[in-house]
Order: C-alpha cells, then structure tokens, then sequence
C-alpha cells in the first residue's frame, strides 16, 4: 500500500520548503494528508504569491508538478527511484508510477482521520514550523489540527520532523526543541548547507528537501551526496 506522510504548514518564511516538499512526496508516490495554518495562508501568499483559500482548498492553488507535468529533471528521477527501489512493495511502486494523492484537511477540522492514533501514517513533517507551532507540540497545548496530529505522532512513537526557520533563536525556542527532541520529534531546522554544488536557490531548497525525505527514508537524488 502507498506511503501516508502527513504534512503541516504553518506560520514561520520558508513557503518554498513546504511547496517543494509536497512536490517531492507526491512525484515518489505517496499520499500526503496537508493541513495548513491560517499565518501559513497568508505567507504562501505574501512569499510565493499563491492564493489558497482554506474553505475551499483547491490543489492547483499551490501550482504543483508532481501528478501533472514532471518537466523538473529531478523529480523524474525521484519518481523513476520511487520505482525501482527493491524496499517498496508493488503496490507502491504502482502508486508512485501515477504519483501520490494530495488530501487536504483543514487546520480546524479535530475529526480529520489524522487527528487519531488509529488511522496509520508514515511519519509527520511540519514545515516550515513556526515558533508558536514549536511551542504547541512541545506543551501539548492542541489549538489545530496540525498540534493535534503532532502530538499523535509522538505518542503512537512515529517519525514527527520539525523544521523551523527562525534566527535568531530565544532560550525559550530553544527550549521548547529540547523539549520536542526529549518527546520523540527530529528537529531539523532550515538550514540549507553548501558543500553540494550550489548554482541556485532551488539548490539550497532542495538541501533540506533532501534531508527530510532521508528521515523519512524516501528515495530521492536531489542533492550529490558528500564525498560522492
């Protein structure tokens, strides 16, 4: 069966992980569940220029590739992975020949399939994760959907990847990534590294891209690996 990850976009710059992220998934075949904040509506729009209407959410709204036109050579190669790969069983390399399915939740909705421990995912990302959705999870102080299905993830012990994008960084945040690290979750902030032939932003987007996707322990070759 395909792979269900859950992402989260909330209020923190960095919109462009979160497209890129979602773009990657589908095109390696899995089905995502997407729940966005309110702040991370209003960013999409003011970074990306994308109008996303909550209430009436509309896939194309955030202009995709994956599933409609794999004209970005490395998300060929991520699907063409997706495929091949010996780890995944054929009904996933079946999915991820058609691509995944986007599934969009709203960020209010607590009776969302995701908001239960019994409904099986794969691993959660919230991305970007801005510093009031790092303090949520870490308290387990639920006010949406994306803090609810968080802590589902760390109480069933699944994979829960946070990535803020914050600088500079107060002992309070800090704090509460101690915390969230003590409770079972990756922090894996938004910082992109150089060492991998960088010639554009896309290169530094896809960075981190790259590092999410090998904690979910999907196949991809966005990145030249070090030393390779």
């Amino acid at each position: 069966m395909k792979r269900n990850i859950v992402v989260g976009v909330t209020g923190a710059s960095g919109a462009v992980y979160a497209r890129r992220l979602l773009e990657v998934l589908l095109a390696a075949g899995c089905d995502v569940h997407l729940s966005i904040s309110p702040a991370a509506e209003a960013i999409l729009r003011q970074e990306l220029g994308l109008s996303v209407d909550l209430d009436r959410f509309d896939a194309a709204s955030l202009r995709l590739d994956a599933g409609v036109d794999l004209r970005d050579e490395k998300l060929q190669r991520v699907r063409a992975m997706a495929d091949s790969s010996r780890e995944s069983s054929r009904a996933i390399a079946s999915g991820a020949s058609q691509g995944g399915v986007l599934r969009y939740h709203h960020h209010a909705d607590l009776l969302a399939p995701i908001a239960s421990g019994s409904f099986p995912t794969d691993g959660m990302v919230v991305c970007p994760c801005s510093a009031g959705t790092l303090s949520a999870i870490a308290q387990a102080a639920s006010g949406n959907l994306i803090h609810r299905a968080a802590e589902v993830h760390l109480k069933e012990r699944r994979k829960l990847i946070l990535v803020p994008r914050e600088t500079p960084l107060s002992l309070i945040q800090l704090d509460n990534m101690r915390r969230a690290a003590e409770a079972g979750a990756v922090v894996l902030p938004a910082m992109p590294a150089f060492y991998h032939g960088v010639a554009s932003v896309q290169d530094l987007v896809d960075f981190i891209v790259a590092k999410i996707c090998d904690q979910l322990q999907i196949p991809h070759d966005l990145i030249r690996r070090w030393g390779a």
